[in-house]
């Protein structure tokens, strides 16, 4: 027997500025079902999931819920007028007896309830209405970007109740690792159509790109017959009228057909390009602290950060990741400690409150009117990297059509708006790029994207985020916060860092034993040739970069040797010579690297 729908969309059709969004759309979500809505930044995910909740009307088409069943819609920006606290606001629609729900998921997603609204942040309110939410308990659950300003231990909490929870639930996140483990199902909006597929987010990536490959077979095929019939048409007719016009007639059914075929949407053009080199060491911590009343942050905290590296820092909401990054960057001073500079640093900061837009600004104005940006005597183009540029080319190279320019910020979305900082951070060179939650409400493809360009920039990342397989992607280091007043450097990335924690100590343990262990990765301030924990960890993976660099080298020596490869392309002969030059000098520096940590270790 066939369950009955807990929800159901019928031939819906909805427009926006004159454009289609969905044209006939047909969903249906089952009770249980644990799905993925996935789609480009602006392709209309959050306007569905309002659909969806009831909260936008279609222009045609039904929604049908089941009987008693109902529907929570947790927003990006919720808005709580006529409420004094962020639990007044949580607990309103509750009867007093299910009050202790929001107070367990007050404790879980770490806000105050008693906090007033007026001056709550962006995330508290978001956590607060995400609490609202899991104390309701609907049938049918609909989550926009719910892990966004969560810290990873939040994350968890929140991964551990839906995976229990017997309701059904729609997520929308950039959280890769968090939908993998929730997610049965996809709905992968696509060109203003949605399709479904019953598998996890894992299984997403292979299932579009199968879909793609189809299409491109297909659209190959018409190309070949449109060519085919069009040849004959020129040449081939003949006193047999009646046929003729029956194959012209075909070939232009063949024509619509291919015209009708949507444009699969191009890959954004993002560029990331390191100015100048900076100093080999970019900064120099050596037993920083610092407090703020009685709370205490962090205290005798070093570390060295050389040119490359890419640094992470992770901890719980509140713990002090920004003010430890902030008196690395020399814009707040440590109470205790000192902390250098290396020279020649070129700084660009993306900052996770989208402070640089101005919402009231349009798209073309934000570039623009960027003083860094502005080209004399030229209204529409802006400097690019030191080059001049039409800023409407540049706007589609972050994926903004040419009708979009003119539109405010504040029309954006989320994940937009993360494009448009983007935009104006690369447009800049640097060789110190300080990254904040970038990955907030970005889609999937565009962070695939800043992955791949933050592997090939030539400079040093700082890093804060929560998102644990970007950070396993990105970063050859990790500074943790935990809350305790210390601050620690691991090797590697999130799950580097989990793998290297140390359990509790048992309070039952000899003092003597404690001891060895607190100082164990601790550096020795005293003997220049010991290797910190972070040293022995590159130590023992250089000899595998350098292995990869001479062959890569070879492949390219091999490449250019081609006799007529000049004459006959000299940007790929260009291209390929830079890239030599550029693997060249990483194995100079890998080498030296290898030599300096190899003879320290030996002593």
């Amino acid at each position: 027997m066939a369950r009955t729908p807990l929800l159901q969309l019928k031939d819906i059709s909805l427009t926006f500025g004159g454009n289609p969004i969905f044209d006939g759309m047909d969903l249906i979500v089952q009770p249980g079902d644990r799905v993925a809505l996935v789609g480009r930044n602006g392709s209309g995910k959050s306007t569905l999931m309002k659909v969806m909740s009831g909260l936008v009307d279609a222009d045609r088409g039904s929604r049908v819920l089941a009987p008693a069943s109902t529907v929570g819609y947790m927003e990006q920006d919720p808005q709580m007028h006529g409420f004094d606290t962020l639990g007044g606001f949580a607990m309103s629609g509750l009867e007093p007896s299910d009050y202790y729900r929001v107070e367990r998921a007050a404790e879980g997603l770490k806000f105050q309830p008693d906090r007033p609204v007026a001056t709550a942040s962006g995330g508290e309110r978001r956590r607060a209405a995400l609490a609202k939410l899991m104390a309701e308990a609907p049938e049918l659950m609909l989550l926009d970007e719910p892990t966004n300003h969560l810290d990873i231990q939040a994350i968890s909490w929140l991964e551990e109740e839906l995976r229990s929870t017997r309701a059904a639930f729609v997520l929308i996140s950039h959280d890769r690792r968090f939908l993998e483990r929730l997610t049965r199902a996809i709905l992968w909006i696509d060109r203003s159509t949605v399709r479904r597929n019953e598998v996890g987010f894992s299984g997403f990536e292979a299932w579009r790109d199968k879909l793609w490959e189809e299409e491109d077979i297909q659209r190959h095929k018409l190309d070949r017959k449109i060519k085919s019939e069009a040849r004959w048409a020129v040449e081939g007719i003949s006193a047999r009228r009646k046929r003729n016009q029956g194959r012209v007639r075909a070939l232009q059914d063949l024509r619509r057909e291919r015209s009708s075929m949507i444009k699969r949407l191009d890959r954004a053009a993002m560029a990331l390009e390191a100015g100048h080199k900076s100093g080999r060491k970019v900064i120099e911590a050596e037993a920083i602290g610092k407090r703020f009343g009685d709370q205490e942050l962090f205290k005798n905290f070093s570390i060295k950060i050389q040119r490359g590296d890419r640094v992470a820092f992770v901890g719980p909401n509140g713990v002090g990741k920004t003010t430890l990054l902030k008196i690395l960057l020399g814009e707040l001073p440590a109470d205790t400690g000192r902390v250098v500079l290396g020279t020649n640093l070129l700084v660009s900061v993306f900052d996770q409150s989208r402070a640089q837009l101005d919402p009231e600004m349009s798209l073309w104005d934000s570039l623009t009117g960027d003083p860094e940006m502005r080209v004399s005597g030229k209204a529409d183009q802006i400097l690019v990297r030191g080059q001049p540029k039409h800023v409407v080319g540049y706007l589609k190279e972050f994926l903004f059509d040419e009708a979009r320019a003119r539109a405010p910020v504040k029309s954006l979305s989320g994940g937009e708006k993360a494009r448009l900082l983007l935009a104006k951070i690369m447009a800049r060179q640097s060789n110190l790029l300080v990254l904040d939650e970038p990955t907030n409400d970005l889609d999937v493809e565009t962070l695939d994207l800043l992955q791949e360009l933050l592997a090939d920039y030539d400079g040093t990342v700082l890093l804060v985020s929560h998102d644990r397989d970007f950070l396993d992607r990105t970063v050859n280091m990790t500074v943790a916060l935990e809350g305790d007043g210390q601050a620690t450097l691991y090797a590697g990335g999130w799950s580097d860092y989990q793998s290297q924690r140390k359990p509790e100590i048992d309070p039952l343990e000899p003092v003597e034993k404690k001891k060895i262990k607190a100082t164990s990765q601790n550096i020795d301030k005293n003997d220049e040739n010991t290797l910190s924990f972070v040293e022995q960890h590159r130590l023992k993976k250089l000899p595998d970069v350098i292995a990869r660099l001479e062959a890569e080298i070879a492949k390219l020596e091999t490449y250019l040797s081609e006799p007529d490869l000049y004459s006959t392309a000299p940007l790929k002969f260009e291209k390929a010579t830079q890239a030599l030059l550029e693997r060249q000098s990483a194995l100079s520096e890998a080498e030296e690297d290898w030599l300096m940590l190899e003879e320290r270790s030996e002593g």
